[in-house]
């Protein structure tokens, strides 16, 4: 019986290239969005062709009713879920002297909350099945802190802090929760970068070269199958804070 991996904010970027190493290695794939139905509609195509199993879901991970109908249904349709990924997220850079109380919820929300209520939503299930395993993906300016992303630093630092809290908590119950931390990845989020802050960021990256979503993706496969891997923080950043 195939495995099942149901992803947060898949539709693009980091979530979407972790859709397509999960189908390429057979699992079933069950793909969260919340405001980009076209891409998914063109990833499910994708990974169809690849013959995989794949079923969107529609829904805002901040939302806990959401979530939980969301995950209800997965697990209905695949009698377990083997694998979360929590993927969804924002970013926001702004002073931290003009961060209001809504631009730092907002960013606590769809960041840190979502991972809370998804991981929630999966660990009885996990527990019934008799293990599984969930994958958090943070941020390097979760470890180092970044000036200008104060409240998506915190955010991010706070899905780190879950991450080992909550490996201990359901270690008894077999289920195991990792954490991967991307540097500068090419994605939709990074694509603001100015050319010249491009070349002054490359500079500081061992690898001399962004990151690519499947960087982080192959990542994220291997601590959802490292059976003997849990409480980790795996930077993936090409040597740039080393």
């Amino acid at each position: 019986m195939s495995k099942t991996v149901f992803i947060t904010g898949g539709a693009k970027g980091i979530g979407a290239a972790c859709a397509e190493e999960f189908a390429k290695k057979g699992y079933n794939v069950a793909i969260n969005y919340r405001n980009s139905a076209e891409k998914a509609k063109e990833l499910e195509k994708k990974l169809i062709s690849l013959g995989t199993d794949v079923t969107l879901y529609k829904g805002d991970c901040s939302n806990e009713n959401e979530v939980c109908e969301m995950i209800a249904a997965a697990e209905k349709k695949y009698g377990k879920i083997d694998v979360l990924v929590n993927n969804a997220g924002v970013s926001l850079i702004k002073l931290f002297t003009e961060t209001a109380e809504r631009d730092w919820d907002g960013v606590f929300a769809n960041n840190l909350k979502t991972a809370f209520f998804c991981s929630k939503a999966v660990t009885r299930g996990m527990i019934n099945a008799g293990g599984g395993a969930i994958v958090n993906v943070s941020s390097m300016w979760g470890v180092t802190g970044a000036s200008c992303e104060v409240a998506y630093s915190a955010a991010k630092a706070g899905m780190i802090g879950m991450t080992k809290a909550l490996a201990k908590e359901l270690s008894l119950s077999d289920i195991r929760v990792n954490c991967v931390c991307p540097g500068v990845i090419d994605t939709d989020m990074n694509a603001h970068i100015d050319a010249d802050t491009v070349k002054e960021l490359k500079e500081q990256i061992l690898l001399r070269r962004f990151g690519s979503p499947f960087d982080v993706a192959k990542a994220v496969l291997f601590l959802a199958e490292a059976e003997y891997v849990t409480g980790q923080i795996l930077t993936i950043d090409g040597g740039m804070t080393v």
